[in-house]
């Protein structure tokens, strides 16, 4: 089911037998390291098994630190430091950014910190993501999430120079549309399926052809409109938009895939260190929502 994100491509959030290879075997993953019950079990009835059973029952609930293992609240945690580093990054792309421009028809932002973060968090992504199966790096992680800050500020900026009050807009929206989806999630309105998620997988395919033959037309200066072929009309309408609309709805269904796996990794009995994954995959979906909703604002206030 997390076809979409590569980050979920891993056993831990998609086969339940996968536990049996983790460190503790099935029982750690079914219990949370308390072996206490599995002994018990075994040894029948024992009146010092009996007592710290007892024990074990009256004590609070075991999380992600006492057990070893993935919890959705310590992955919240995880995705909330990712964000918070992206967000320190951002800044500081934001400020390189506008530093070098005066607000004059003689100058313009740079592009650095927006071709520094792309590049960096592009190729830290591709680490990050081939060597997950092996061991999870949250350092590579965490650095990944500096980069994508450096991306999402810089052109976040460089919109924000040309259509002021673009960002707070896109910014409103993206929190609007992961907010929806997460509420339908969690009150269980909305899931994932399999057919769904084949034609979520066709329609992705789809738009990254179309994003590759748009970028070659732009570079071969085939079409000279700002956004290449998202610039041109159908019935009056730029085409940017009418697909930026599909896109938005591929990304709110990527979202609920990225839940949902993350849900399984916690029923799989995942290591905690998976719990940086899932925030990896949850902050690819929401750069790649706020890009797209930045980019349909802005082919709307071009007209």
């Amino acid at each position: 089911m997390a076809l979409n994100n590569p980050a979920f491509n891993n056993p831990a959030f998609q086969d339940p037998r996968a536990v049996q290879t983790y460190p503790g075997g099935p029982q750690a993953g079914r219990l949370g390291g308390s072996t206490q019950f599995a002994t018990a079990k075994q040894q029948s009835v024992d009146t010092a098994a009996n007592a710290k059973l007892e024990g074990a029952f009256a004590a609070p609930p075991a999380g992600a630190i006492e057990t070893g293992r993935m919890t959705v609240e310590d992955t919240v945690f995880k995705t909330l430091g990712l964000f918070a580093v992206l967000l320190v990054t951002a800044v500081a792309g934001w400020i390189w950014t506008m530093s070098t421009w005066d607000g004059t028809v003689n100058t313009s932002p740079t592009m650095m910190p927006w071709i520094i973060g792309m590049l960096g968090g592009f190729v830290l992504a591709m680490v990050v993501i081939f060597t997950s199966r092996k061991k999870v790096r949250p350092g590579l992680i965490l650095a990944y999430a500096a980069f994508e800050g450096l991306f999402v500020g810089g052109i976040s900026a460089f919109f924000e120079a040309i259509w002021p009050g673009i960002v707070m807009q896109a910014t409103i929206a993206t929190l609007a549309v992961v907010g929806v989806t997460l509420a339908l999630f969690a009150s269980g309105k909305i899931r994932a399926s399999k057919k769904a998620t084949k034609i979520f997988m066709i329609a992705m395919f789809g738009y990254l052809a179309f994003a590759l033959i748009n970028l070659v037309l732009m570079w071969t200066g085939v079409t000279d409109g700002a956004f290449g072929l998202y610039s041109e009309k159908i019935f009056g309408i730029p085409l940017g938009i009418l697909i930026g609309v599909l896109v938005v709805i591929m990304a709110a269904y990527s979202l609920v895939l990225d839940f949902d796996s993350i849900q399984q990794g916690v029923r799989n009995g995942a290591p905690r260190q998976y719990g940086w994954l899932g925030g990896f995959g949850i902050m690819v979906t929401v750069v790649w929502l706020y890009i797209e909703i930045l980019r349909i604002i802005a082919i709307a206030r071009s007209q």
